[in-house]
């Protein structure tokens, strides 16, 4: 496969919901800790049904040529021989929940 023809399916967190795009070039970019995500792409128009998750990622990504990602939020990046639709995951489906990290509580040192 060509790098012209190259598509990739880029999975991320953003603010509880889970983002999935199309672009043309996924790398990590000068931006240490963070994935530079090129040249989206969104499906054709000429299609009956609108998928208005597509539509508001089209909406959202209008102007913009590339963007990052903390790495952190990456769930996954697939490199796919055809173009899915780009949709939008609430983070709440599912029954999922927001879990927080577990922290580490050293004993009480006050006491001796």
């Amino acid at each position: 496969m060509s790098s012209a023809t190259r598509l990739y399916r880029v999975s991320f967190h953003n603010q509880n919901q889970v983002y999935e795009v199309y672009a043309r070039q996924v790398s990590h970019g000068g931006m240490p800790g963070f994935v530079e995500i090129e040249k989206l792409v969104f499906g054709e128009r000429s299609t009956v049904v609108v998928d208005p998750t597509e539509e508001r990622l089209k909406t959202e990504f209008e102007n913009v040529e590339r963007f990052y990602v903390p790495l952190h939020a990456v769930i996954r990046i697939d490199e796919v021989s055809k173009q899915g639709a780009a949709r939008i995951v609430g983070g709440s489906e599912g029954g999922a929940k927001v879990m927080p990290f577990p922290m580490y509580t050293s004993p009480d040192t006050t006491r001796r």
